[in-house]
């Protein structure tokens, strides 16, 4: 079991406490097992962390006993060099002190780029962040590209991503989306299991390709539909693995790309973006295991495609 201390005015360090339950144990042995990485003990002995048992400082060789207090202070982060700190609007859909749930807007992107090096997710979490007064920077748990609209799930803290990056590996993360795709997807179920790489003549675009990462999406038709003329399916997706552009990539791999989809086949002719939303995250809570599920509805561009849709 492990608690998030309340950081006084003075020091806002991420701290955690833990209560040892095996007796003779190592605290190395405890940290490992309460899922603190090498990484960030390393961070904690020479950046400024702490660790203490009842209250006195202690290295990972202590010997503990059952019930000792243990305590964890993390060092202080600094946000990368190339991460301006920007404030704007940003759309909370849940918060607490280690992770942040947003609403992202199409158009913007979740980390900034050469092409656009301001006003993104992660500029604007760390001028959040430091309104807040923490001394942390954005660690994108679940990233969505620039054009797509939805949920997105941000950790307070490099712990808290550590363990959020454990739980997806695991499978413990699950997401849903929505799209519209060009043509009628005739199979009401299916599984796209295909790898997917680089393409090799562009530096941003990916294909399905036999020396490519596993890749795994399930798709459900929701809606067949015509919108002026135009054969489309509303598609229900969920990603099993985290592949960039994956779902664009597979349903174009299958003959139906995203409408507004350009670099993928689809066209902008009805719409100004790639027709994909995250509606849908659910996790476990990194440190009280609770169960979270949060939704989104559909970008009112995606809705009037569907509104003036004829069956």
């Amino acid at each position: 079991m492990n608690h998030l201390l309340q950081m006084s005015k003075m020091d806002t360090r991420f701290t955690l406490q833990f209560t040892a339950e095996k007796e003779g144990q190592l605290l190395r042995e405890a940290l490992q097992e309460w899922r603190i990485s090498k990484r960030a003990l390393t961070a904690i002995k020479f950046d400024g962390g702490l660790l203490t048992v009842n209250g006195i400082e202690r290295n990972v060789r202590y010997a503990l006993q059952v019930g000792d207090c243990v305590v964890v202070t993390f060092p202080p982060e600094e946000k990368s060099e190339g991460l301006a700190r920007e404030h704007g609007n940003l759309a909370i859909v849940y918060e607490d002190d280690t992770i942040l749930v947003l609403n992202k807007p199409a158009h913007q992107s979740t980390i900034p780029s050469r092409e656009h090096p301001t006003n993104s997710i992660a500029n604007l979490v760390c001028g959040y962040f430091q309104q807040q007064g923490l001394a942390s920077t954005a660690h994108i748990i679940t990233r969505l590209d620039r054009d797509t609209s939805g949920l997105l799930c941000i950790a307070k803290h490099a712990h808290i991503h550590h363990l959020t990056g454990l739980a997806q590996r695991n499978g413990e993360i699950s997401r849903q989306y929505e799209a519209i795709v060009h043509g009628h997807v005739y199979q009401d179920i299916q599984s796209i299991m295909a790898p997917i790489g680089r393409k090799e003549t562009s530096i941003i675009e990916r294909e399905v390709r036999e020396d490519g990462q596993y890749a795994h999406t399930d798709v459900t038709v929701l809606k067949r539909f015509y919108f002026e003329a135009e054969p489309m399916t509303h598609v229900q997706l969920r990603l099993h693995t985290g592949r960039t552009h994956q779902i664009r990539v597979h349903m174009s791999y299958i003959g139906h790309p995203l409408v507004g989809d350009d670099l993928y086949g689809g066209s902008r002719l009805h719409i100004n973006r790639q027709a994909l939303h995250c509606v849908s995250l659910t996790m476990t809570h990194p440190l009280t295991s609770k169960h979270l599920q949060f939704t989104s509805i559909l970008n009112e561009d995606m809705q009037s495609l569907l509104k003036g849709s004829s069956a």
